[in-house]
């Protein structure tokens, strides 16, 4: 009788204060051994699962149980990783259920430490809970099923997260949204707006979370036509639009070059937490709006919302872009004044904005004051502020460090080479290359993208294997032509190859981005926008080249290249050729 008014109390317990008082009752009364240990396991519960809980106390209490029961360890697991989601702490305590042959774990410890195993990518020891499925004979349980789905997912093993997939006979809404997500982290996105479909006609009514997925792989992608569509389909059928999915809708749309439909939701959302400002400020400094963010931090500040480690990278990053330098030293001073502590990140924003102002000397003193050592992006934004500057020792020294830290990455070779280009070390460029062949390294093409009629096409330098890569041909012949006789001369510096420069011509011709544009304009007419996403920096010939585009055709052409948006009109382009 006392047993169950106890275990009452703990279930309406409305604080920590109070269940540290039946933790010290239950241990003072003399109760028997299997009541003890079925109170304390209620309060191992009660500690690390509830919102008035305390995670340590609940491991305290943990220790105490005399023979736990799967509960307790459940609930223990489970606790930290709601309060640690980078924390290994689940992982040994499932180590170490397994290491005392406690009675099998059931199907929600291992759901609980595939979570666990999804958050900090620990791929090894995810196969190993996976092979303890198997052997279990838990592998049809959709709770389980869906938990080694998510952690494959997140591990981006795309081949096994579809495999366990298919094994799933009745998918819920929760698999189909996990496995959108999936083909959305690894840019699929033809595949991830495939499982939507695929999702609809098997009768499965998405949630919101699945929405966030799709409008994910939309933002990847710059899809914005299918964006409006799901934006749309949202509406029509009344899915709950919480911040969550309202900050989704600013991403996608500053990510699809739309960002006075992203700054038109921003400002229908009631109450903004620091995710929807950060979102906001990151997507207008892409765009190259660098006064607009700077104003959109400066109401955050009003609006007494604490910015977060986010926030200052897109503040950072909106200096860098705008040539903010004095801007961008007070926003540190000011991050560090609130307690922030700057991250490799934060240092990348600003080596990255002294380098794009030329000063390199500066960044690479800055650099040197940093708690930790450099990461290859930061190595790489040096190398690349060193190429624009002509600067061949410091140069050097960036390049050794990409090659000692990411031997295996053939961007840096690339990099390197081109470095040695640009100051014509035709030599040290050769050797570079003559490294990349023997090491079996490939480079990775640039690509564009564009998307028409709700499919997203894309387009390599020099690949002719598009279905209409005829029309392409004569589109692009055209364009040369009607651009020739506006006044244009191929800028070579950007082709870094020891060539002559008539062949340097061909290159820039077909470079990716130049052929995305000629079948946005055989396949779309004006007023409407030609959008590109490239994977890659665009070079100083293609920017001119667009932008002369945009005059003598009349239209608005909007490129996502890797660093930033540039959105051409009438000749210009907004970035005011600083990128």
């Amino acid at each position: 009788m006392e047993e169950e008014r106890i275990g009452y109390l703990i279930e309406i317990c409305p604080d920590t204060r109070v269940i540290r008082q039946i933790h010290a009752h239950v241990l003072t009364r003399l109760l028997p051994i299997s009541a003890v240990s079925f109170l304390l396991s209620k309060i191992v519960g009660f500690c690390a699962l509830s919102r008035h809980g305390d995670i340590n106390h609940a491991r305290k209490v943990f220790a105490q149980t005399p023979n736990p029961n799967i509960f307790s360890w459940n609930s223990l697991i489970r606790g930290y990783y709601l309060v640690g989601s980078q924390s290994k702490v689940p992982l040994f305590l499932y180590k170490e259920l397994v290491g005392k042959g406690y009675p099998s774990a059931n199907t929600f410890t291992l759901a609980f430490v595939l979570k666990a195993c999804s958050n900090i990518l620990a791929f090894d020891e995810g196969k190993q809970v996976h092979a303890r499925v198997f052997r279990s004979g838990f592998g049809s349980n959709q709770f389980v099923q869906t938990g080694l789905l998510n952690f494959y997912a997140k591990c981006e093993d795309i081949g096994l997260a579809e495999k366990v997939f298919d094994e799933i006979h009745e998918r819920n809404v929760i698999a189909w949204s996990t496995m959108i997500s999936g083909y959305a982290m690894m840019g699929l996105v033809n595949k991830a707006f495939g499982a939507f479909r695929e999702m609809q006609t098997s009768n499965v009514v998405p949630d919101k979370v699945t929405m966030v997925s799709v409008i994910s792989a939309c933002a990847m992608a710059g899809a914005l036509d299918i964006g409006r569509w799901i934006h749309a389909y949202i509406e029509k059928h009344m899915i709950e639009t919480d911040i969550m999915l309202s900050t989704a809708l600013v991403n996608m749309y500053a990510k699809c070059g739309c960002i006075e439909k992203a700054t038109e939701i921003f400002k229908g959302i009631p109450v903004k937490d620091h995710k929807a400002w950060s979102s906001m400020i990151v997507g207008l400094a892409v765009h190259g709006l660098a006064e607009e963010a700077l104003e959109a931090f400066s109401r955050m500040e009003e609006s007494k919302v604490t910015p977060s480690h986010v926030t200052f990278i897109g503040v950072l990053s909106a200096c860098a872009h705008g040539g903010l330098v004095s801007e961008g030293r007070r926003y540190w001073s000011s991050m560090i004044e609130l307690g922030i502590e700057p991250s490799i990140e934060h240092y990348g924003c600003m080596v990255d904005l002294l380098c794009r102002a030329s000063l390199v000397g500066e960044a690479c003193s800055f650099v040197q004051t940093m708690p930790f050592y450099p990461n290859p992006v930061i190595w790489r934004t040096l190398l690349i502020g060193c190429q624009k500057n002509k600067m061949l020792h410091k140069g050097e020294v960036a390049g050794e460090q990409l090659l000692v830290l990411e031997p295996s990455n053939p961007e840096n070779y690339i990099l390197l080479s081109n470095f040695y280009a640009s100051v014509a070390q035709w030599e040290k460029m050769s050797h570079v290359r003559k490294m990349m062949k023997e090491r079996g390294m490939k480079v990775v093409p640039g690509c564009a993208s564009i998307e028409i009629d709700g499919f997203v096409h894309e387009f390599v330098m020099g690949d002719w294997h598009h279905p209409e890569a005829k029309e392409i041909r004569q589109a692009l012949r055209v364009i040369a032509e009607r651009v020739s006789d506006a006044g244009y001369e191929p800028q070579v510096s950007d082709v870094l190859h020891n060539v002559g420069n008539e062949e340097k011509g061909i290159y820039l011709c077909e470079h990716s981005e130049r052929l995305a544009i000629a079948y946005g304009i055989l396949k779309t007419k004006a007023p409407v926008p030609i959008r590109i996403v490239k994977n890659l920096r665009v070079c100083i010939d293609c920017h001119e080249v667009t932008k002369i585009i945009s005059k003598i055709y009349e239209r608005e052409i909007i490129v996502r290249d890797r660093v930033r948006f540039h959105k051409f009109v009438d000749g210009t382009c907004s970035c005011k050729d600083y990128w």
